[in-house]
């Protein structure tokens, strides 16, 4: 199977609809979260989520745009987006990001889904040795996760050496990106297919990734998209303008 990751769209509907005409042909899509939140589209996004696939993890932003969790952890700023968010979400769109299921999950045998970490779904996993200390925990040898915005992959090899992390390097300023990577019998992973709509890792091409599963291999896309018109949309809702600015930065 050929397995589209997508994650952290963050209702923005350029980088979503860039990362789909991108893509490969693919069989499904595992979607692990942040589908709306920060982004001036969270209907048109909610609704394109849905119609593209019924593999979800939910994320933290969905979880406080639904209603289902509080303000509490977030920044001022996500915290005027949430609510923003809130009070645009149509109510069936409402209903289905306070029902997507918490991760872990497994929709195949050998890999999880979740948005944060195996063993909480809001946990950041920026540090390798965190990420290390996880995939020694882990009993299946590939966990996709989102929440960082940041595509990586960390991993550890059967023998008991030291982990390894991998940051898919910035070949082009401009333009569509590709790096594949082989999967190894025996190796476990924890890998990110980046955000498809807010990248911080100074790249602000929209990230994803395709797992074909046949091939036992993975490859990261970074992809352009109009960030302008994303930018303009954010502004006109009036939702804070760094929102805006931080997608042309990548960060």
């Amino acid at each position: 199977m050929r397995l589209l990751v997508l994650s952290d769209i963050h209702a923005n509907l350029e980088a979503l609809e860039a990362c789909l005409e991108a893509a490969p042909e693919y069989d499904q899509v595992f979607n692990l979260g942040d589908i709306v939140g920060y982004g001036a589209d969270p209907n048109a996004v909610t609704a394109r989520s849905r119609e593209l696939g019924s593999v979800f993890v939910r994320g933290n932003h969905d979880k406080a745009c639904s209603g289902v969790s509080n303000l509490n952890d977030f920044n001022p700023i996500a915290g005027l987006a949430a609510l923003w968010t809130r009070q645009r979400l149509i109510p069936q769109h409402l209903e289905f990001l306070r029902e997507l299921p918490h991760g872990p999950i497994a929709p195949m045998e050998n890999l999880q889904l979740v948005h944060g970490s195996p063993r909480d779904e809001d946990e950041y996993i920026l540090l390798a040795s965190d990420a290390y200390a996880m995939l020694g925990q882990t009993s299946v040898p590939l966990v996709f996760f989102g929440h960082t915005h940041v595509q990586r992959c960390f991993l550890l090899e059967p023998d008991g050496g030291p982990g390894k992390s991998l940051l898919p390097a910035p070949k082009l300023a401009r333009g569509l990106q590709t790096v594949r990577l082989e999967l190894n019998t025996g190796t476990k992973y924890l890998i990110n297919p980046g955000s498809v709509g807010q990248p911080r890792d100074n790249d602000p091409r929209a990230a994803f990734l395709l797992y074909n599963t046949e091939e036992n291999s993975i490859t990261f896309y970074r992809a352009p998209y109009d960030i302008a018109t994303a930018q303009k949309k954010i502004i006109s809702a009036g939702l804070p303008e760094r929102l805006a600015a931080r997608l042309a930065e990548g960060r």
